[in-house]
């Protein structure tokens, strides 16, 4: 009877291990879990709303230094409107790469501007789109009296653009999306009082406006306050392209040399380059050899009362996570050709091996020397750890103006594989090489 009643025990306590095991309804698992799940869901739809919105028009306090401090929304106002100079007309905006978000513009707004009724060379056109928070990545800040009276920045100035819906330039957002348009360099360069710059680098007004003219569309350099390095050794500017923000989730490193993860990534740009207001902390910083003037600066640990960037950080980073890698177009590839090159990436190019699909990114610490990928150190030397991350290749198609790699050195992706055809002595042949191209443009 005793060992009858053992193995019936037994056989009851087995019942729900296999029933987990088998059936594959752990979902279901009774009312706590339920709850617990819609409590998951919940957080993660309200976290993500709020990581939107940080995104879209945080500026974290920023506008203490862009207007307070640099005085750039004098320059934009122009001498008219209360400010410096000609002030900035939509024409030029547009053409130094800033977007304007068509679902912030009123219906009337929208009409005049199709039927060619908005004077795109009056300053106060641009003055009028701040007002009504329409332009991407940029807060304008206004007396009772509708006067601009200062500016600020957030993170979609550069990692978001639009559809060109509307018009070019205007259309609705891309959040993710590399604006390869934008000329931060020229725009900053705008600013009446680079004193704060200057004094940080050491060196003139007219080299600081010199180096941020040298930068080009789609491209910034945020080592530059880090060690004061403005142009490689060929002469060129030292400035990288605008990664996109997009398809990161499961990915490890963030930019173009590592440095940190998303959410570290975020916390310097938010504190060091768009001069918000808040807490950063990295020794690497302190290291006077290779980051002069951040050790001079004291970056390696920033802080600030109130902080209005570290509450932030991680519905931000939620955020940043969910927005996906967009999928190519139909008809933008050929899909036969895109085939064949799938068949030669994860074989006989060997590009899987470290672009592992499905991330396109190595799992782990996806870091390589120069020497690994058959370039100079000279980028990677300006980071803590020398290296060069594995970029993820989803979304290829919507960053290719401007160029691959880091500075854009290979024009196209067709010469990104015949560098590494080269490097690697892969063998490919010409139709190899065109194969591919489509499959990454598939991507």
């Amino acid at each position: 009877m005793l060992r009858r009643y053992v193995v019936a025990l037994g056989l009851l306590l087995l019942i729900p291990l296999t029933t987990a095991a088998g059936g594959g309804r752990r979902e279901d698992a009774g009312p706590r879990s339920g709850d617990f799940d819609r409590v998951i869901a919940k957080h993660a739809e309200t976290m993500v709303k709020q990581g939107r919105q940080i995104f879209r028009f945080d500026t974290f306090g920023d506008e203490d230094f862009w207007g307070g401090t640099l005085g750039l929304h004098r320059a934009i106002a122009g001498e008219r409107l209360g400010g410096l100079g000609p002030g900035v007309t939509p024409r030029t905006a547009l053409a130094v790469g800033l977007k304007v978000d068509a679902d912030a513009l009123p219906q009337p707004v929208i009409q005049s501007l199709q039927r060619g009724h908005i004077d795109l060379d009056d300053p106060s056109t641009t003055v009028d789109l701040l007002r009504l928070n329409a332009v991407v990545g940029v807060t304008g800040v206004f007396d009772g009296a509708g006067r601009l009276q200062s500016m600020g920045i957030q993170c979609a100035l550069c990692h978001s653009t639009v559809d060109d819906s509307l018009a070019p330039g205007v259309g609705r957002r891309l959040d993710g999306w590399a604006n390869r348009d934008l000329n931060v360099g020229a725009i900053v360069a705008l600013a009446p009082n680079l004193q704060p710059v200057t004094d940080l680098l050491g060196v003139g007004d007219a080299t600081v406006r010199a180096v941020l003219s040298s930068w080009g569309p789609g491209k910034f350099d945020a080592g530059l306050l880090m060690d004061g390095i403005p142009f490689r050794p060929d002469g060129r500017s030292s400035a990288t392209l605008i990664p996109p923000a997009f398809g990161l989730a499961g990915v490890n490193l963030h930019t173009w040399t590592g440095w940190g993860s998303v959410t570290h990534w975020n916390a310097f740009v938010a504190n060091l380059e768009m001069h918000g207001k808040g807490t950063f902390y990295d020794p690497r910083l302190s290291d006077p050899t290779q980051f002069p003037v951040a050790a001079r600066a004291g970056f390696g640990n920033v802080r600030s009362t109130p902080d209005l960037i570290t509450p932030k950080l991680s519905a931000l980073h939620l955020y940043q996570l969910a927005i996906p890698a967009p999928a190519a177009p139909a008809g933008s590839f050929d899909a036969t050709a895109a085939a064949r090159g799938e068949a030669l990436f994860n074989d006989k190019a060997g590009c899987a091996t470290c672009h592992v699909p499905p991330l396109f990114t190595e799992p782990g610490w996806n870091m390589h020397t120069a020497a690994e990928i058959g370039i100079d150190d000279f980028q990677a030397n300006r980071a803590p750890d020398r290296r060069y991350r594995t970029a993820p290749l989803r979304g290829l198609w919507t960053h290719t103006k401007g160029g691959f790699y880091h500075d854009g050195r290979f024009a196209t992706l067709g010469d990104v594989v015949d560098h590494y055809n080269a490097t690697f002595r892969l063998g490919l042949s010409g139709s190899d090489v065109a194969d591919l191209v489509e499959y990454l443009k598939s991507l």
